[in-house]
């Protein structure tokens, strides 16, 4: 919901990580942004590219114990491909892509929503199990979070960040995905004193439009050679094309001679 591609520090055109997140908990601001969970509203003006900017530290904050910066680079290296999948984990869905992971050998980083990692601590339990990270989307999913106070702003990842803790048994997720792109200079400091690093994607599915699997997989392979870092969903609507298109598009990566990691920390 909300994408906007947002300059990074490399000098690539970037996404942050967005989508819907399929919930009662937050069907109010579905409601207002989009009108349905599996439609894309208007894009909103486009905020600042503050992405990957160098921004002097907030003194009230603790020092980050990771790089502030957003990652987008595989710590496989240059033929490395980090698969991202967002707002879960939701009982539908993630069964079947971490079925299809796991049937292609793939490791994947799960960015997930406060709310739906409290509702569903099984799944997050099975995506740690399988050895898949963890990511904060934040509370949410509001992607004008870069308007909002400070206060708002850590609540909503610091708040996300317990649920998804108590929820996978006290694993710590190590990313933090801005919903819409909507980090700051706070916001990113504040993820990484915490121990996460701020995530941004390359390529971006389009799985949100329901496009088709084919129209998906095209997509991935004519953007890798943009960045290593891809973007799925496994919530907010009907994800069956989504489960089809990584079925496909894992082995093709495979072929080309690509390796599967994690973002850089």
């Amino acid at each position: 919901m909300g994408r906007h591609r947002i300059l990074g520090t490399n000098g690539r055109m970037l996404v942050a990580a967005v989508g819907v997140a399929g919930m009662t908990a937050v069907a109010a601001v579905w409601t207002a942004q989009a009108g349905s969970t599996d439609s894309e509203p208007s894009a909103s003006p486009k905020p600042k590219p503050i992405v990957g900017q160098t921004s002097k530290p907030d003194p009230k904050l603790p020092d980050p114990v990771v790089n502030m910066d957003i990652a987008h680079a595989s710590d496989k290296g240059s033929k490395g491909v980090n698969i991202t999948i967002d707002d879960g984990p939701d009982p539908t869905w993630t069964p079947q892509v971490l079925q299809v992971l796991k049937s292609n050998g793939v490791k994947a980083t799960f960015c997930m929503v406060g709310p739906q990692a409290q509702a569903h601590p099984d799944l997050v339990k099975a995506v740690v199990a399988d050895g898949h990270r963890l990511c904060d989307h934040s509370m949410s999913h509001d992607t004008t979070m870069a308007t909002k106070s400070r206060a708002y702003q850590s609540k909503e990842i610091l708040d996300a960040r317990r649920m998804i803790i108590k929820a996978s048994g006290g694993v710590k997720p190590l990313y933090y995905r801005a919903p819409g792109g909507a980090f700051t200079p706070y916001s990113r400091q504040l993820a990484a004193s915490q121990g996460m690093r701020p995530l941004g994607w390359n390529v971006d599915s389009k799985d949100f439009k329901q496009p088709g699997a084919a129209a998906m997989v095209n997509t991935v392979k004519n953007q890798i050679s943009d960045g290593p870092t891809v973007l799925f969903h496994d919530a907010g609507g009907d994800r069956g094309q989504t489960v089809e298109a990584l079925g496909q598009v894992l082995p093709w990566l495979k072929q080309q001679g690509y390796s599967f990691g994690f973002p850089v920390r």
